[in-house]
């Protein structure tokens, strides 16, 4: 039988990071829990061993029911009947499989009947629910708004809807309308106080809504009459299963991603309640979701990385042209050996990034009990704004390389690959949203460029460079610092250039230059402790990043400040009179 955790030997290397002392540590609150609930953790390596007997219950539903159920979702996929939208009955299957194995409520406090899991385990979980079906992967990850829900609302909020979600009731975020996208700050569905009832009332449209049909909804509203700023807006939380007021006007006919519904929902004087702070919904809110679900995109982009090289490989090894298997001919084994390090790139970048996530968050949630030493603040800022830096960079450049491995994995199967018959065409169709939404690339490279011209990347890769690495290895740390080098000399360049146009230009080459740096290094110290499982990679991902440096340098040299016209001025069609 499959299991997707038992072969991916590399989730239970990061499982066992050395920073998962204190992101346990911290998230167990020194195991005071094991006194109340009987599966609360006692120790370090109990709360390990539950993870992993957690993560095996995942890898064994997605390797058995999640990824053959995939192919068939992909051609039904949800209907509308009546203003209300209804899953794929194998997709219904697959919530009832996972609600019934208490995977529905796993990174949730306890007391609300949840797990209390670390970000990185629970990212683990959807890592491999991508590889099955990136589809599902949107339905169960939207779980994250209850931690959201669970930050912002107040303690009654978190009596009623969290043990709901726990108990495999689904949520979303409305956030987008037709009007307003990547720019939220335009946001129109307006929520009107009734002071009599003492309630809000929701109406407007929403569009994009992935499971727009959910039992609960988190809902961005404007509140503040006369203004059109992000200022004006509050966060609401809408309880679809026991309100009237919404309904689905239309299931979006995608591309790929077919098994959850993507809505477009009409709010109809549907009563909610407030989330927070009015006025903080865009500012505060929106950007805490966006972080989440933007970590989630991420371990979407792995997952379906891992997929995409899976397909191509297994399919090289068992097609014969001209006398032989093609994983024989380098034309074919280079493209598998570059899948193959970009997934692991990736990879070992996310599980990075979830743990600077998970140890700030979970000394959030400390100050929530108690007041933080000084140590632990500057604790708390510092991987704060690690993964401030490493989020965007990640979402940005995973999902690229998602796209990039999906396109070479239809490439290896050749005319077989552009048939349905095969998953590599789902595959190719499910990569290409996902950067795309939850902030498209070019939006993460303006969240990432302060972080490259104010130097932290290249503190952090530093700092990283520190660390002893096998003898053996040498060679290849040495090489890495060209990457370095190189990297930090754009950066110096375009900032000192004082021409922000000429920035903004060269910005996603900078960021791409930046992630080969940090990549590279990552992969180093992953080969350092598991060359079993990376030493390989590292030496393909390294080539490539050395070739790909080369190309940017050269590029940014060729077009400065004077070049710019030639790419502005993009009309050079002749007038026909």
């Amino acid at each position: 039988m499959a299991n997707f955790y038992k072969d991916t030997p590399q989730l239970a290397y990061h499982l066992r990071h050395p920073l998962m002392k204190r992101i346990v540590e911290l998230k167990e609150r020194n195991y005071q829990e094991a006194k109340e609930f009987d599966y609360a953790p006692q120790n370090f390596d109990d709360a390990i061993d539950s993870y992993e007997a957690v993560l095996d219950i995942v890898g064994d539903l997605c390797g058995n029911q999640l990824a053959p159920n995939a192919q068939d979702i992909d051609k039904i996929g949800p209907t509308l009947k009546e203003g209300r939208a209804f899953y794929d009955p194998l997709t219904a299957k697959n919530l009832e499989a996972v609600t019934q194995a208490g995977l529905t409520g796993i990174a949730l406090p306890r007391q609300y009947g949840g797990l209390n899991f670390p970000i990185t385990p629970y990212i683990m979980a959807a890592d491999m629910i991508s590889r099955s079906d990136a589809s599902f992967e949107n339905l169960w990850g939207l779980q994250s708004c209850a931690t959201i829900l669970y930050e912002y609302g107040n303690d009654d909020q978190r009596q009623r809807f969290l043990p709901r979600v726990c108990q495999g009731e689904t949520m979303s975020m409305d956030l987008t309308e037709p009007d307003a996208g990547s720019d939220l700050q335009s946001v129109m569905l307006k929520a009107t106080y009734n002071k009599e009832e003492d309630a809000w009332y929701l109406d407007g449209v929403k569009r994009f809504i992935t499971n727009g049909d959910s039992q609960i909804h988190l809902v961005l509203a404007r509140t503040e009459e006369g203004t059109k700023d992000a200022r004006g807006l509050s966060m609401f939380v809408f309880d679809a299963k026991n309100n009237p007021g919404l309904s689905v006007r239309r299931i979006e006919n995608k591309m790929g991603i077919k098994g959850v519904p993507t809505c477009e929902l009409v709010f109809t004087h549907a009563k909610a309640e407030l989330c927070g702070q009015r006025r903080f919904g865009l500012i505060k809110y929106v950007m805490a979701l966006m972080n989440d679900a933007r970590l989630g995109i991420m371990s979407q982009a792995v997952g379906i990385s891992e997929a995409a090289y899976r397909e191509a490989y297994n399919y090289a090894i068992e097609r014969k042209q001209f006398g032989k298997t093609i994983d024989n001919f380098p034309a074919v084994y280079d493209m598998l050996a570059i899948m193959r390090a970009k997934t692991d790139a990736t990879r070992v970048h996310l599980y990075e990034t979830s743990r600077y996530v998970d140890v700030y968050r979970a000394l959030d949630e400390v100050a929530r009990h108690r007041k933080l030493t000084p140590e632990e603040r500057e604790e708390q800022k510092h991987y704060s704004r690690l993964a401030d830096a490493f989020t965007p960079l990640g979402k940005g450049i995973s999902t690229e390389y998602a796209n990039q491995n999906v396109y070479d994995c239809v490439q290896i199967h050749g005319g077989s690959g552009y048939m349905k018959d095969y998953p590599c065409e789902r595959l190719y169709r499910d990569a290409r949203i996902t950067n795309i939404y939850e902030g498209t690339t070019q939006l993460q490279v303006v969240a990432a460029i302060r972080y490259a011209t104010s130097g932290l990347y290249f503190d952090v890769v530093r700092e990283y460079r520190k660390r002893e690495v096998k003898s053996e290895l040498n060679p290849l740390k040495e090489k890495m610092a060209i990457l370095l080098e190189k990297a930090e000399a754009i950066s110096k360049k375009l900032h000192d250039s004082e021409n922000q146009d000429l920035l903004d230009f060269h910005a996603r080459k900078l960021i791409e230059a930046v992630a080969h740096t940090v990549f590279s290094h990552l992969l180093l110290l992953a080969a350092n402790e598991a060359p079993e499982h990376y030493l390989q990679s590292c030496k393909v991902y390294l080539r490539y990043a050395l070739a790909e440096m080369a190309k940017i340098e050269a590029f940014v040299n060729l077009v400065g400040e004077s070049e710019l016209e030639d790419y502005r001025n993009t009309q050079t069609f002749p007038t026909v009179e």
